[in-house]
């Protein structure tokens, strides 16, 4: 009989981990001034990008229809996180932005993530942690950020 876990019990802890990381992360955020600010919010400000994108681009980027791009904008719009432009390539496109508000949130969320980080070495020890996140890379080769998983999870 085996001590090791059962297989299933791998990804739902990792899951679990990442859930524990963005609620704390979350509520943090809210302590500090952005309460209305959800997890998918995160990934499409992050498809955004500092330089802009059409609703179109968002889509695909984040793996969900223009529809469902475009009513994450309205939403992020109306809290002041986003902000629509034409195109000045195009007028008959237009261009997302982040306002100053939303680059702001993004800058916390780095900062804050850092503080997570800190507390689960404060846990786990300096050495463990780094020994954890090379076993992750290790596990984990290519890019470090999907945007698509808004999509992949949906899909």
């Amino acid at each position: 009989m085996s001590s090791d876990p059962p297989g299933f019990e791998l990804p739902l802890r990792l899951l679990l981990g990442f859930r524990m990381l963005i609620d704390d992360l979350h509520a943090e955020l809210a302590r500090r001034g952005h309460p209305d600010v959800r997890p998918m919010h995160g990934f499409v400000m992050q498809a955004i990008g500092v330089e802009g994108t059409t609703a179109v681009e968002l889509g695909r980027r984040l793996g969900i229809s223009k529809q469902a791009a475009g009513k994450t904008v309205g939403t992020l719009e109306q809290l002041g996180y986003v902000e629509r432009a034409c195109d000045p390539g195009d007028a008959r496109r237009k261009i997302v932005r982040l306002t100053p508000y939303g680059l702001e949130s993004l800058a916390l969320s780095a900062r804050v993530f850092d503080e997570l980080r800190a507390r689960w070495a404060g846990t786990l020890g300096p050495e463990r942690m780094r020994a954890f996140e090379t076993d992750l890379r290790a596990l984990t080769e290519g890019e470090t950020f999907r945007l698509d998983v808004p999509g992949w999870f949906g899909a």
